[in-house]
C-alpha cells in the first residue's frame, strides 16, 4: 500500500552533494522481527498505512521510500568526546535515508542505529544490540511524555544476529532501530569544515540549516546569517539543557557529535532518570569525572556550543559570535522555569522570585533525598493537590518544618483550572510512571530470559498515560515532543 496523501518526501540533506556523506549499503540481516512501530507518528508522516511485511521492507532492508533518497547516506562529523577533539568519527553503525514534512511543514529525518558497518565504523560491527534498542524505546517515550523535545523511537526490529559486547553478556541479540528526528546535523558537523579548512563548504551548511530549520533567517547573508543561526542554536540548546533539569534526566553522553542544530535531544545510550536529586549523579560508568553528571549538564551543553562558535569563526567574527552566545544563559533560566512550572502546573509570577522558588524547591529535594518523579506526581497544580499529597508514600516528608518554604511557594502559585488538568484518572494514582536503572532491567529481564515482551509494552502503556494526563497528546501540528 502507498504512503498516505500526508507523506510529503523532501531529501534536501541529499542535494548538498557528496562533500558531506558517503553513500552506504545497509546490513542484510538474517531475521526481521518487528518488536515497536510507532503508529502514531507513523501517522503524523504518512506512513501509518504501511501493512507489516512494507514496514519491514522500509525500515529493516531500508528499500527507499516513494520520492525519497536512493540510496542511504553515512554522515560526516567530527568532535569532542569528554572535551577531547576526534577527527575519526562519522556515522559508524547508522545513516540517513528519509526525509519528509510533517503536517506542520517541518523537515525531519529517518535515520539508523544498528544498520551496517560504514566507512566511519573503524573496529565495530555496526550493530546495536536489542537491549540497546530497547532502551531508546523507554528514554525517547518518557522523554516525550515529559515534554522533552525529543528523537522518536519509530521503530525496531530484531534482526537475528548474536553480538559480542564488552558492556553485556554475550553473545546477545541484536536489532536494527529508526529514529524520526528533527535534524542530525551535529555541532561536529560543522567542527569537520573547519578542521578541513574549508569555508566554503561552511557556507553551503549554514545556508542549508537556515533554509531547513531557521528560515526566518533566509533573507540574511554571509556574515549576519552565520551569526543569526548560531543564535538559534543557542537558544534552541539552553531550552533542551532546561528540559532535562526538569525531568531529571541525565544524557550521559553530551560530546559535541551528540547535540545538534535544531535543539533536540537524541541518541540515547547510557542515559538514567533520577532516583532523587544529586547534581553528581552520572548515567555512563565510563564518565568517570562526572563531567556529565546531571547538574553539569548546562555547562556541558554551553561548552559544546562555544565549540561550535569556535568553528563557526572561519566565517563569522568571533564578537557577532560571543553576542550570541550570551543568549544562553537567559534562555536556560527561562526554559527551566517554563519546564518546572508546566509539569506541576504552577501559574508564572515574578520572574526572579520564581527562579528563587524552584532552587528552594530543589535544595529540599536534594536535602532530604525525596523521590524526584513522586514529588512533580504528588504536587501538580501545587495546592491542589495537598489532600492527595498528604495520601502519598512520601507525606512524611511533606510534613516536616524544612518542606514549609516550598508548601508556601507552590500555595502562591496554584492557578486556575486544577479540575482540567487533574482530571485524568492517572493522577488518582499513588505512584507515577517512572523510569530508573532498577526498572529498566527489570524490564529486560524477561525479555531475555523468555522472551517475554508483555512487562515492556505494559510500560510504554504507562508511559502513554502519563504523556496524556500531562497534556502532551502526540499529533502532528505538534513539535516533537516539544
Amino acid at each position: 500500500m502507498p504512503p498516505s496523501r500526508r507523506y510529503q518526501p523532501d531529501p534536501m540533506f541529499a542535494a548538498l552533494g557528496p562533500d558531506f556523506a558517503d553513500p552506504v549499503a545497509p546490513a542484510r540481516f538474517p531475521q526481521h522481527q518487528l518488536r515497536w512501530r510507532n503508529q502514531a507518528w507513523a501517522a503524523a508522516i504518512g506512513l501509518e498505512a504501511l501493512s507489516e511485511a512494507e514496514w519491514l521492507d522500509h525500515m529493516a532492508r531500508f528499500a527507499p521510500l516513494p520520492g525519497n533518497m536512493p540510496s542511504p547516506l553515512a554522515m560526516r562529523y567530527h568532535g569532542h568526546q569528554f572535551r577531547t577533539y576526534n577527527p575519526d568519527l562519522g556515522d559508524g553503525r547508522g545513516f540517513l535515508y528519509a526525509q519528509l514534512r510533517d503536517g506542520a511543514g517541518r523537515l525531519l529525518d529517518l535515520a539508523t542505529k544498528g544498520s551496517g558497518q560504514t566507512p566511519y565504523s573503524r573496529r565495530g560491527d555496526g550493530r546495536l544490540t536489542l537491549k540497546g534498542g530497547v532502551r531508546e524505546v523507554l528514554a525517547a517515550g518518557m522523554l516525550e511524555a515529559l515534554g522533552v523535545y525529543t528523537s522518536k523511537a519509530f521503530s525496531l526490529v530484531e534482526t537475528g544476529e548474536a553480538l559480542a559486547r564488552g558492556d553485556e553478556p554475550s553473545p546477545t541479540r541484536s536489532s536494527v532501530l529508526v529514529r524520526l528526528s528533527h535534524s542530525h546535523i551535529r555541532f561536529g558537523t560543522f567542527q569537520r569544515l573547519a578542521y578541513l579548512e574549508r569555508p566554503d563548504l561552511m557556507r553551503t551548511l549554514i545556508r542549508h540549516c537556515v533554509e531547513a530549520y531557521y528560515p526566518a533567517h533566509a533573507a540574511l547573508e554571509g556574515e549576519a546569517q552565520a551569526a543569526a543561526l548560531f543564535g538559534e542554536i543557542a537558544q534552541a540548546s539552553a531550552r533542551l539543557a532546561a528540559s532535562w533539569m526538569a525531568a531529571g534526566f541525565v544524557h550521559g553522553v553530551l560530546n559535541t557529535d551528540n547535540l545538534n542544530v535544531t535543539g533536540e535531544s537524541f541518541d540515547y545510550g547510557p542515559w538514567r532518570f533520577l532516583p532523587t536529586l544529586d547534581p553528581g549523579f552520572t548515567a555512563a560508568y565510563f564518565d568517570e569525572t562526572g563531567l556529565y553528571a546531571y547538574g553539569r549538564q548546562p555547562e556541558a551543553v554551553s561548552w559544546a556550543l562555544a565549540q561550535l562558535g569556535g568553528a563557526l569563526t572561519q566565517v563569522c567574527p568571533a564578537p557577532l559570535l560571543e553576542a550570541e552566545l550570551k543568549r544562553f544563559a537567559p534562555a536556560f533560566q527561562e526554559g527551566l522555569r517554563h519546564k518546572v512550572f508546566d509539569r506541576l502546573k504552577l501559574a508564572a509570577g515574578d520572574f526572579q522570585h520564581d527562579l528563587e522558588f524552584i532552587q528552594t524547591m530543589f535544595d529540599w529535594l536534594q536535602a532530604t533525598q525525596a523521590d524526584f518523579a513522586q514529588f512533580f506526581h504528588d504536587w501538580r497544580c501545587g495546592a491542589a493537590s495537598e489532600a492527595r499529597a498528604m495520601q502519598s508514600p512520601q507525606a512524611a516528608l511533606y510534613a516536616r518544618a524544612d518542606f514549609i518554604p516550598v508548601r508556601d511557594g507552590l500555595a502562591a502559585r496554584t492557578g486556575s483550572a486544577n479540575d482540567e488538568w487533574l482530571a485524568h484518572a492517572y493522577w488518582a494514582q499513588a505512584r507515577p510512571a517512572s523510569l530508573v536503572i532498577d526498572e529498566v532491567e527489570a524490564l529486560w529481564a524477561p525479555i531475555a530470559e523468555r522472551d517475554d515482551w508483555a512487562p515492556f509494552e505494559s510500560k510504554l502503556v504507562a508511559i502513554n498515560d502519563l504523556k496524556q494526563a500531562l497534556g502532551m497528546a502526540c499529533h502532528s501540528s505538534v513539535a516533537l515532543g516539544g
